[in-house]
């Protein structure tokens, strides 16, 4: 039992809840930490929610917001490529694959990342459901979308392993291929190269299995926006101004009609909302609404998952001295 707690009556012990926290500064992109120096003031390392901190986000210039998301979008797709390359030598490659490798995705492409552990219920191949729906967004000229796949399955777990064969069977696709890409080996390297450089983070959790997740908190204090299944840490994060939802929060009985729904659902959202939002740069080269959600982004990030506000949590709710009612 916490001390907060010791020798309370068993009417008084509530189940409660602390949701999960990101530390910032150790997943945050150089660029973006940069940035944050010198327009959030001296405050936002240690006091990240301070509304000082919060306020000053959207003083920060549009178009260096931009350019620090570029190079963070840049240095994702050198490292993926060296990755590529690494993977395709180690299979003995030819040199026509080799030499694919080194030149797959498209600096300027929308960016999507979806990375984690192959558990069957995160259902990671449900972007694959529609093949010929996802190749037209992968191969329009005008307005290209890209997908960076890493991730592990349990050994024993020939499930999730399945789904991963599934993504690189279609990663190898003729007209895909420079859009589609599954790192192999995934550790923290990776996983802040993700983080700190993709576009869109895509979650896909059979609701409600999901715990909580951590990996859109890191995205979101990068100015990553979000687009996730309403569960977990989405649940309380999720607003219009900063993301996206897939659906909104129904639970099925069959699942694959739940997978078929879903699936639809996150097309419509690609093909009607993200891409547009992206592409749209009606003054000079700066997609002036999306940046706006990046900043919205940020400010949820900072405002509620942070370790800080997950410890003072913790100690307030737990482990701090506990209050006692006195009777006059």
């Amino acid at each position: 039992m916490v001390p907060a707690l010791a020798g309370a009556p068993d009417d008084e012990l509530p189940i409660r809840h602390v949701t999960n926290g990101v530390h910032v500064a150790s997943w945050l992109s150089p660029h973006n930490a940069a940035l944050y120096d010198r327009y959030l003031g001296p405050r936002w390392r240690e006091h990240p929610s301070f509304s000082g901190v919060l306020s000053h986000i959207a003083q920060i210039p549009d178009e260096e917001l931009w350019r620090a998301h570029e190079m963070g979008r840049s240095r994702l797709i050198r490292t993926a490529r060296e990755l590529m390359e690494k993977q395709q030598r180690a299979r003995n490659a030819t040199r026509t694959e080799i030499a694919l490798a080194k030149s797959v995705l498209d600096h300027d492409a929308l960016t999507i990342g979806l990375a984690r552990r192959f558990a069957t219920y995160k259902r990671a191949t449900l972007l694959l459901r529609d093949q010929a729906r996802l190749e037209a967004l992968l191969t329009n000229e005008d307005r290209p979308i890209q997908i960076i796949f890493a991730g592990k399955a349990h050994p024993e777990d020939h499930h999730g392993k399945e789904l991963i064969r599934q993504i690189v069977h279609f990663s190898r696709k003729a007209n895909v291929r420079r859009h589609v890409i599954f790192l192999e080996n995934y550790d923290m390297y990776i996983a802040r190269r993700l983080v700190q450089g993709v576009d869109v983070w895509l979650n896909t959790p059979r609701r409600p299995q999901e715990a909580s997740g951590t990996s859109g908190m890191k995205v979101a204090v990068n100015g990553g926006m979000n687009v996730s299944i309403l569960d977990g840490w989405w649940c309380e994060g999720f607003s219009p101004e900063c993301g996206w939802a897939i659906g909104h929060g129904e639970e099925y009985d069959d699942p694959e009609y739940h997978d078929t729904v879903e699936s639809q659902a996150l097309y419509n959202l690609l093909e009607n909302e993200i891409v547009p939002c992206f592409f749209d740069r009606q003054f000079g080269d700066l997609p002036t609404n999306w940046i706006r959600m990046m900043k919205a982004s940020i400010r949820m990030a900072f405002g509620y998952f942070t370790s800080h506000r997950m410890v003072t949590e913790y100690q307030g709710m737990y482990y701090g001295p506990r209050r006692t009612s006195t009777t006059p």
